[in-house]
């Protein structure tokens, strides 16, 4: 198997809390990541008000300016381009109002180049009866409209976790399965896990979710991503585990969500698309040695991983004050890289992100 073949369609859906992306960040991501396998790339910021709280508006000019060049630039490296929508609450109301704001929007999406289309459910109230029924018949009306050859719908329940009841409330009875049953099978559906950032997957777990669904799940797998206040101090870049590439019979595609840092992103997702190539013969430590090197270079990628417990489990909060000094003076020689600039800001919190941030991107 070549390095960039590997046995589940692999990519990129950029949805995490706080501060952007550059626009050069996201064509270097997608230039790093395709020839190790990823095959599409979803923009799906929850700082992009226009996809979420503002939906109903259309991107300024010079926005959709950018995003047409980023959908152009994954066309000239054979990566699928997407976008991720979130309509918020839209299922309390579809009516005439809404149908007309929704088509406008679809309009501006083709017009964009959208292949992928992410219609997301995620962080809205879902204790409401008739929810999987009135979410269907959206997802229906949009596929009869949009020239986007996939849609990709994120349920308001897309995991186990016992936390989307309490934010959300309570999920209706057979919420999944109303869903899976009702939905068209060419539609696919995002899935997180057994908790929103999962662990690990396991084939028997994606095999009970495949069977609700009635499809298998199009995984969005929250890891490296590293917002809000509890993940921000940290920095997750050790390799993928808990990801056997056995799982991947079991999957329509997976998605990775990244962390803050796009370039020390790079280390984990080429970590990912090892695991998926090598299989069995997978080790994680050798595989973080190896794209570290690549990613940051051979001397700084060693020092990365002698710090990996300080980034990756300690964390930003406790670390003592004179380590990180040590730490800041020992990147700073790196700091014409982009991966040791994102380790200094890290230090000086610039990636930090608080209930307030969030609460603020919410729709």
């Amino acid at each position: 198997m070549s390095e960039a073949t590997l046995p589940v369609e692999l990519g990129i859906i950029e949805g995490y809390y706080g501060k952007p992306w550059s626009w050069r960040a996201r064509r270097e991501q997608v230039s790093a990541l395709a020839p190790h396998g990823y095959g599409f790339y979803i923009y799906a910021p929850k700082a992009d008000a226009y996809l979420r709280k503002r939906w109903q508006e259309p991107h300024p000019a010079e926005f959709k300016s950018e995003l047409k060049q980023l959908a152009a630039h994954c066309r000239d490296l054979g990566v699928r381009f997407g976008v991720g929508l979130s309509p918020f609450e839209i299922y309390r109301d579809f009516g005439t109002e809404a149908r007309a704001a929704l088509g406008r929007k679809l309009d501006e999406l083709d017009d964009l180049g959208v292949q992928d289309l992410g219609i997301l459910f995620d962080d809205m109230r879902g204790d409401l009866p008739g929810l999987a029924a009135t979410q269907v018949e959206i997802l229906h009306w949009i596929a009869g409209r949009t020239k986007a050859d996939r849609i990709i719908a994120c349920p308001t329940y897309y995991s186990d976790d016992i936390g989307l009841e309490v934010a959300f409330g309570r999920r209706p009875e057979g919420y999944l399965e109303d869903f899976g049953a009702a939905l068209d099978p060419a539609i696919e559906v995002f899935w997180t896990g057994e908790e929103v950032c999962s662990r690990e997957y396991s084939p028997g777990h994606l095999a009970r979710v495949t069977g609700q669904l009635r499809r298998k799940p199009f995984l969005w797998d929250n890891y490296p991503v590293n917002d809000g206040p509890r993940m921000s101090p940290y920095l997750y870049i050790r390799a993928f585990t808990g990801r056997p590439a056995s799982m991947a019979e079991h999957l329509s595609a997976h998605a990775v969500n990244p962390a803050l840092q796009p370039v020390l992103t790079r280390i984990p997702a080429i970590s990912l698309a090892e695991s998926y190539r090598l299989g069995e013969a997978y080790e994680y430590g050798a595989a973080f040695r190896r794209a570290a090197a690549e990613v940051l270079g051979p001397e700084m990628g060693a020092m990365i991983e002698r710090h990996i417990g300080l980034m990756n489990d300690t964390g930003l909060d406790r670390i003592a004050p004179d380590v990180a000094g040590r730490l800041r003076d020992r990147y700073a020689s790196f700091a014409d890289h982009p991966g040791a600039r994102e380790v200094l800001d890290w230090l000086d919190g610039a990636w930090r992100i608080t209930r307030e941030m969030m609460e603020a991107e919410e729709g």
